[in-house]
């Protein structure tokens, strides 16, 4: 077998993932190294969502944007299950409503596409949303919906059809040294190597994960289905989710939210919980989630958590005996407030971690800029 590539990118999560289709498409060789037989971290455990809204106008949003795109051109591609389904912030108290206004009115020049909506408008969207209390609410048509279990295993399985990517599954790379790449069971030569490593700092290059002062996030989510089948139509959620995303910080209003939120139930600060609900092809609800942050993350899931979050998604949704079907954690790496980590800590080396909860929304706007600086340089093959 030929063990040369022009780029070797380190874990076939979507940040991997992202990053090889961006390379490929530059006509160039690329070996994707995963130490499982496919990925399961963090990338099969969330929402599946692509939420253009959660980010600030510039860099993110652009890359957010840039990223449905490409996940729209990969979807018909490879035959992914892919729903431009939008999301619907609900509003049940003033603050709540100002928030949403304020968010209008201050990026009314920005690349969203969000409109208020009264509670009549609410409801023709979604049928399972809670009238009573309900003031209205912030549609917005940018995000999608995929199922990520399913789009992260056939992703790498498409790319090695289309594009010739080469498959190393079940190969952990423990020694990087440039041009050589040692896993547990090989050594490959290439030009530049792309570590996309997620939530594990401690196999490749601590001490500059350390000096980033990265650390890791556990989130608890859950899967339902209701008793009678229904499509929810936007994802949804409510007032929780508004102090969960940078976009919505700059609303004057925004404190007063939070100080309510801290009165009535300090629990949702101290876990970190806000609630969105997603649905997937099969009319199973994803529900989540909660943040607990820290280097070593306790592998026990809190029963207080799941019923904190059931609590709140009732005060927003009209679901009747939900049936709890799977309960999971998941853990990706944060960032301190910052939306990425691209850092080279070596020549030919890159780390590009740190995108925190919106890995499915960022990666391939951000792995478009990543190959586009460092292919001129992985040219030629390596003999």
């Amino acid at each position: 077998m030929d063990r040369t590539a022009d780029i070797a990118i380190v874990g076939a999560g979507i940040v991997g993932l992202a990053h090889a289709y961006m390379a490929l498409k530059k006509g160039l060789r690329v070996v994707l190294f995963e130490r499982d037989q496919y990925a399961v971290g963090a990338s099969i455990r969330n929402f599946g969502l692509l939420w253009p809204v959660g980010q600030e106008p510039g860099t993110g949003l652009d890359r957010a944007l840039r990223g449905r795109q490409h996940w729209d051109e990969i979807s018909r591609q490879a035959g992914i299950w892919n729903v431009n389904n939008g999301s619907l912030h609900l509003a049940y108290h003033d603050d709540e409503m100002d928030v949403v206004s304020e968010f209008v009115s201050i990026y009314r020049n920005a690349p969203y596409d969000c409109t208020l909506l009264s509670p009549s408008e609410v409801q023709r969207l979604s049928p399972v949303v809670r009238t009573v209390g309900l003031k209205g609410g912030l549609y917005s048509r940018t995000e999608s919906t995929v199922y990520s279990r399913d789009a992260i295993k056939r992703i790498p399985v498409w790319l090695q059809e289309k594009y010739g990517l080469i498959l190393r599954f079940g190969n952990v790379v423990t020694e990087i040294s440039i041009p050589l790449i040692k896993t547990s069971r090989e050594v490959w030569k290439a030009n530049q190597v792309i570590v996309c490593s997620g939530a594990d700092f401690e196999t490749l290059y601590p001490a500059q994960y350390e000096q980033q002062k990265m650390t890791k996030c556990k989130l608890q989510m859950l899967k339902a289905v209701p008793s009678v089948g229904v499509n929810i139509g936007p994802s949804l959620c409510a007032g929780l989710t508004l102090r969960h995303y940078a976009a919505f910080a700059k609303c004057p209003s925004l404190p007063k939210l939070d100080r309510r939120f801290n009165d009535i139930a300090p629990a949702y600060q101290e876990n970190g919980v806000h609630v969105l609900v997603a649905q997937n092809q099969n009319g199973e609800l994803i529900i989540g989630d909660s943040h607990e942050y820290g280097n070593t993350v306790e592998p026990f899931d809190r029963e207080s958590i799941y019923e904190t979050i059931l609590s709140y998604l009732k005060t927003f949704t009209n679901f009747r005996n939900l049936k709890i079907i799977e309960r999971w954690n998941g853990v990706y790496p944060s960032n301190a407030g910052r939306t990425c980590l691209v850092i080279q800590p070596e020549k030919g080396v890159t780390l590009v971690n740190g995108l925190g909860g919106a890995g499915m929304t960022l990666s391939f706007g951000l792995a478009e800029d990543v190959i586009e600086q460092i292919s001129i340089s992985s040219r030629p093959l390596l003999q």
